[in-house]
């Protein structure tokens, strides 16, 4: 069978092919399982992670960056970090006597005018007293996630011990915390859902009248964090929102602080679409970033969602254009609106919704080179895009590309089948990955035939023997093994080591498949007869035992196109097998390997496999 999985034509005139499969890869031509995956720490986060960065500073420390939709992390020695900036901190007078709650219950009202605070933010108290009874200082001095908006001045917490157990009030909890109260508001969080416009259900539950419209914030998008280290330190951008700057000389104890509070800061951007920090000469860019205003005092504090402004070489808190120095901003002019960017080899690379640019480090006095490689294809998400060894690729709207010097649209066999099924109202999630170790660019996307409206499906590019892949997994981020040993992903508040072992962190991988297209005899005219198949498969991995590691080999077969495919053989395989006889006939037939997932635990742990040139014994069987 020809290598790759094709789904562009019809099951018969793809034949000598794959038509699909899941959790497979193609390596040397031939079809094989993918690395399997074990939980990196049992640490979890807080939130739907969708921005990995890791980076090593000059003292060894070995960091990775998690930026989720409620939260960011450092990560080290497997233990997670709670680094997000405090948006603001409210103390005496405005905090005095600013808790009640009645016998009977756990909610307690928090009265502090224009708090500011959105449905499942974040606030730590301290400094606050007993209010009386079961309500102690220990349990309302601690992190909060905040349960209900009352209003703008107002909202409710659910008490808790520091374990996070339900603490309920008792007839001595009249108290109301006293006058020494101090409230640090971490930054707003965002959804973890993409919303195109304004309009309906927009903000989080209940933050508005039932029905009403409000604007689109960074507040109620989703959360995409973009990431850069900056030296030793890290700058941490929401889609959106401000700029942020974590120093690690800090430690981990250290929350990131807003770029404009930063000793120095002259002109930063206060909002902006992304970040980046640039190759060689170290500009740091802000996509979409507010401009100066007319009398050049201050930034606007409005996103342009086509200017791109730089700091002045070698630092984060210049950014006012100056015969001097090197910092200064540029608009670009095909599109409506930067989709995302990447640092790539001696230059910058950013798309619109309908163009790639290029910007180069050229000196004074321009600074920097703008150039519009290609227009009329740009981006479908900010993170579409990925570096790998031998250009750039991403993702559009009509289909794969990539940049190497010059733009080049891929050829892609299964392209039809993942434009067809893309979830257009969650595209944003969208992300690109490289996975090096087997030459290849993979994209996960958010697919319309799970109905989940999270991603739940990837497509695999082999960019060093041009084949295609597909199948099912959830994953929200992903970072290849540059730093660590292995790759590293995120899902539902856990981190992964991926390619490691063959299983689903320590069980079975199950629903692992490959199917060929139709095969027939004759063009199909005379019927088939399969007596015997001769598996050639190569069992490896850490269950090698004989007569152990098991999978399943099935033959399926139909009269016509449009018959459905019926199941008539299905046998186990294992390394010690050497022929299969199997009686079947008819005029198409489909081979297919799938896990042996109703077999013991004992024969599907550890089992990695890999098909070689399987053979069948078929003749022909009349034209009945």
């Amino acid at each position: 069978f020809k290598p790759g999985v094709n789904k562009e034509g019809t099951n018969y005139s793809n034949e000598g092919g794959w038509v699909n499969g899941d959790k497979i890869r193609f390596r040397s031509g031939f079809p094989e399982k993918i690395g399997g995956w074990v939980k990196s720490t049992t640490e979890t986060y807080k939130g739907v992670a969708r921005n990995l960065l890791n980076w090593v500073t000059s003292f060894s420390d070995n960091f990775l960056a998690i930026g989720t939709n409620k939260k960011v992390y450092i990560e080290a020695g497997g233990l997670f970090y709670d680094i997000t900036p405090v948006r603001v901190t409210f103390s005496s007078t405005d905090t005095d006597n600013c808790f009640a709650i009645s016998n009977g219950s756990n909610v307690v009202t928090v009265t502090i005018t224009s708090h500011g605070a959105n449905n499942g933010d974040f606030v730590t108290f301290s400094g606050a007293s007993s209010l009386g009874g079961n309500i102690t200082a220990t349990v309302l001095n601690q992190e909060y996630q905040i349960a209900t908006i009352v209003n703008a001045n107002s909202y409710t917490i659910e008490a808790k011990d520091t374990s996070g157990s339900t603490v309920t009030a008792n007839a001595s909890d009249s108290g109301n915390g006293g006058g020494s109260v101090v409230g640090a508001y971490q930054l707003n969080t965002g959804l973890d859902n993409y919303v195109s416009s304004t309009g309906w259900g927009i903000n989080a539950w209940g933050s508005t009248a039932y029905g009403s419209a409000s604007s689109l914030t960074f507040t109620n998008q989703l959360r995409l964090w973009s990431s850069d280290n900056f030296g030793e330190d890290l700058i941490l951008h929401p889609r959106g929102g401000g700029i942020y700057y974590w120093d690690s000389s800090g430690g981990t104890s250290a929350r990131a602080v807003n770029i404009t509070s930063l000793s120095g800061a002259n002109l930063s951007p206060t909002v902006g679409l992304q970040s980046i920090v640039s190759e060689t000469d170290r500009h740091v860019f802000v996509l979409g970033a507010d401009p100066i205003n007319d009398a050049g005092t201050a930034r606007t504090g409005a996103i342009d969602p086509m200017l791109v402004a730089f700091s002045d070489q070698e630092s984060i808190t210049e950014w006012e254009p100056l015969t001097t120095n090197t910092a200064g901003s540029v608009r670009l002019s095909v599109g409506s609106e930067i989709i995302g960017g990447i640092r790539s080899r001696q230059e910058t690379l950013v798309w619109t919704d309908s163009a790639l640019y290029s910007i180069q480090f050229v000196g004074p006095p321009l600074t920097f080179a703008v150039n519009l490689l290609n227009q009329g294809v740009g981006m479908i998400a900010p993170n579409a895009c990925i570096n790998a060894p031998n250009g750039v690729y991403w993702m559009a709207e009509d289909g794969f590309y990539r940049y190497n010097g010059s733009v080049q649209r891929l050829e892609c066999t299964v392209l039809s089948y993942v434009q067809e099924n893309l979830d257009l109202s969650q595209l944003f999630k969208t992300f690109a990955l490289a996975n090096k170790q087997y030459n290849e660019v993979w994209w996960f996307y958010p697919s319309t035939q799970d109905s989940t409206g999270e991603i739940s499906r990837y497509v695999i590019y082999n960019y060093l023997e041009n084949t295609w892949s597909i199948g099912e997994l959830v994953r929200t981020a992903w970072l290849d093994e540059d730093v660590f040993t292995a790759p590293l992903a995120t899902e539902n508040g856990y981190l992964y080591n991926q390619e490691t072992g063959e299983d689903n962190d320590g069980s079975p991988m199950d629903n692992v498949f490959i199917e060929s297209s139709d095969f027939d005899l004759q063009e199909g005219n005379d019927f088939a007869f399969i007596s015997k198949i001769i598996p050639d498969l190569k069992f490896y991995g850490t269950n090698t035992a004989s007569g152990v590691p098991q999978i399943n080999m099935q033959i399926k077969t139909r009269n016509f196109p449009a018959q459905s495919l019926s199941t008539k053989v299905t046998k186990d395989v294992s390394n010690n097998t050497n022929e299969l006889n199997v009686r079947t006939r008819a005029r198409q037939a489909v081979l297919r390997l799938q896990s042996d997932d109703d077999a013991d635990t004992a024969n599907r742990l550890g089992v990695q496999w890999r098909l070689g040139y399987t053979r069948m014994y078929i003749q022909p069987d009349g034209r009945r």
